[in-house]
C-alpha cells in the first residue's frame, strides 16, 4: 500500500508540474506580440523561441515527467521579454515599473 500512495503522489506532482509548463507556454505565446518590437533585442527574441522549442523537443536536462527545466526556461523567457519590454521608453511596461 506505501508503494500505491508514492506512485500516486508521483503521479499528481508530475501532472501539476505538465500543467504549469503548459500555462507558462501559453504566457510565452502571448507575449510574443513583443517579437515584432522593433526595440526588443534579438537576443531576447532568440530567447523565446529557444525556450519554446525546448519545452517541445524530447531532449531534456532532466529526464520528462519531472517538467523543472522546461518551466525554469520557459520563466526565463517570460523574465527577459517583459524586461527588455520595461527597457523601452514609452511602453507600457516601463510606465508601471
Amino acid at each position: 500500500m506505501n508503494g500505491k500512495v508514492w506512485l500516486t503522489l508521483a503521479a499528481v506532482i508530475a501532472a501539476g508540474l505538465a500543467l504549469y509548463a503548459a500555462v507558462l507556454l501559453v504566457r510565452v505565446f502571448k507575449a510574443r506580440r513583443l517579437l515584432l518590437d522593433a526595440g526588443i533585442p534579438l537576443r531576447d527574441k532568440a530567447l523565446f523561441w529557444v525556450a519554446v522549442l525546448y519545452t517541445i523537443s524530447p531532449v531534456d536536462l532532466i529526464p520528462d515527467p519531472v517538467y523543472l527545466d522546461d518551466i525554469g526556461i520557459l520563466l526565463l523567457a517570460l523574465r527577459s521579454l517583459h524586461a527588455a519590454a520595461a527597457r523601452l521608453p514609452g511602453s507600457k511596461d516601463s510606465a508601471a515599473s
